[in-house]
């Protein structure tokens, strides 16, 4: 039996993407995220929550953060690379209040399954439910799209606000035949929802390998083979086809990267959809959008995060 070694990282709350990232950059075969909020505003088993929620596990201030490594793998190397990258965050403006490593072994029978008893259908919108893929769920409406995911151990179940708040955004958004990228995909749940919404040509793109394999895998399980493809990318570096509606749930330091690129491969009047932005850096990425002649249409923002919905000029109207 392969034994396993937890890397947990406490730390302030607007850390936690970038932390997650550092983890999957690493090859963590899982990340998660245990956040007081989570206790605190989801319903409890029984009314399509999450988590079956034990107050005492969650922590009292900021997040835990979870990665999971092999025997096999470099440990007091992943460990030193951890605290150096994760130090260095300060470097980018992120606050690493808090932050503090512990390392433990795990037992893998205990790891790989034991955690699935907390996890339980949930309502995102009104339209659309994530569901685990051994969970039995029967639609409450007639108009109800189900999104079916194995959360794996990597990737997230969806429910983050920031995936929340962009699939909010597709909801409103997509339309039947759209073309959409969807840069970062992780699990590919928003490739999915916006299948699901209707539209026609889905490409999603993620730098990591494995993130690629999860969604795949997520959008078999779906059977939306023929209408997502997923590819390893570099945001849209090299892609010179267009959209109709571009969305990227990643750090705020990587939109700015994109906010251009993005305009260039945005049919007139396409939007992009950004979020994983933390409030305190939503106006430099709306200055930003607005520097490459965007129009914001909203600003959505859900516990500390920030969604933005900004518009490509339509250059048929006079």
């Amino acid at each position: 039996m392969t034994e396993w070694k937890e890397f947990s990282v406490s730390i302030n709350n607007e850390a936690s993407e970038p932390v997650s990232a550092i983890f999957d950059a690493l090859g963590s075969s899982g990340v998660s995220i245990t956040d007081r909020n989570d206790f605190l505003n989801l319903p409890l088993k029984g009314t399509d929550s999450l988590w079956e929620l034990d107050e005492a596990k969650f922590p009292s201030d900021g997040v835990v953060i979870k990665g999971y490594f092999t025997e096999f793998d470099d440990l007091e190397k992943i460990e030193s690379e951890l605290n150096t990258r994760i130090l260095k965050l300060k470097d980018y403006g992120i606050s690493i209040e808090n932050y503090a490593l512990e390392v433990k072994n795990v037992v893998e029978e205990e790891w790989a399954n034991a955690w699935k008893k907390y996890y339980y259908p949930v309502s995102i919108t009104r339209f659309m439910t994530v569901v685990p893929q051994w969970e039995e769920y029967t639609p409450q409406f007639i108009d109800e799209r189900v999104c079916y995911l194995d959360p794996g151990l990597a990737f997230g179940t969806g429910t983050h606000p920031t995936t929340q708040l962009c699939i909010q955004a597709l909801e409103t958004t997509v339309r039947k035949g759209d073309t959409v990228f969807d840069v970062g995909t992780g699990s590919g749940v928003l490739s999915i929802a916006s299948a699901l919404y209707g539209a026609g040509t889905i490409k999603a793109y993620d730098l990591d390998e494995i993130a690629v394999k999860s969604a795949r895998d997520n959008i078999k399980l779906n059977n939306l083979e023929d209408r997502i493809e997923v590819q390893a990318n570099n945001l849209l570096q090299g892609i010179d086809q267009k959209a109709d509606i571009i969305v990227a749930n990643i750090l705020a330091e990587i939109i700015l990267l994109l906010v251009e690129d993005a305009y260039v491969k945005l049919n007139d009047g396409g939007l992009f959809i950004t979020s994983g932005i933390i409030a305190d850096k939503k106006d430099q990425i709306i200055e930003e959008c607005i520097k490459h002649n965007f129009e914001i249409i909203q600003v959505n923002q859900m516990k500390d995060w920030v969604a933005i919905i900004a518009k490509k000029e339509d250059k048929d109207v006079s």
